[in-house]
């Protein structure tokens, strides 16, 4: 029986020898201050996933969450407008699309936004100059192109005949 006390207690102080009380360094637990922030893509990530389901509502509070965590995020700003788009919000859309631009500029992708947002409301001719703008950057780009059959197609519908009596 001595001989097992005795080894609980060589474990005992062993363990006090190799795990010492205070750790070198200084306390471990950082101040807030000393932690670096680093913006997650996860409201960008959950919003794409909702803007993609369909649920616009939710992608665009995602979306505004990122662009509040992350104001020079072009990829935020234009899921937001885009969500704005099919929330038919034109007017704040407009002003995601003018933040994008500011911070990226005109690229392919938000000239082709613009043209669709354009399009939704109505305005063909401003849906056209945006998409041919866009197409004359990337012509080999599949969706600007069938955007502007769409847009051809849009165009056929309302025609009317020319006294504009049926």
């Amino acid at each position: 029986m001595a001989t097992g006390l005795a080894g609980c207690d060589y474990t005992t102080r062993e363990a006090a020898i190799v795990a010492p009380v205070d750790p070198p360094g200084g306390d471990p637990v950082q101040e807030p201050t000393d932690v670096k922030y680093y913006p997650s893509d996860e409201p960008v990530r959950m919003g794409l996933e909702q803007y993609n389901r369909g649920n616009y509502g939710i992608s665009q509070r995602y979306f505004k969450d990122a662009v509040e965590k992350a104001p020079k995020d072009v990829t935020a700003w234009v899921g937001l407008a885009a969500s704005y788009d099919k929330l038919r919000r034109f007017d704040l859309a407009d002003q995601a699309y003018a933040q994008a631009i500011r911070i990226g500029g005109e690229t392919v992708q938000i000239l082709n936004d613009q043209g669709y947002s354009l399009m939704l409301r109505g305005n063909l001719s401003g849906a056209r100059r945006k998409f041919e703008k866009a197409y004359s950057l990337d012509p080999g780009n599949p969706v600007i192109a069938n955007n502007l059959e769409l847009l051809n197609g849009s165009r056929k519908f309302i025609e009317r005949p020319p006294n504009n009596q049926p």
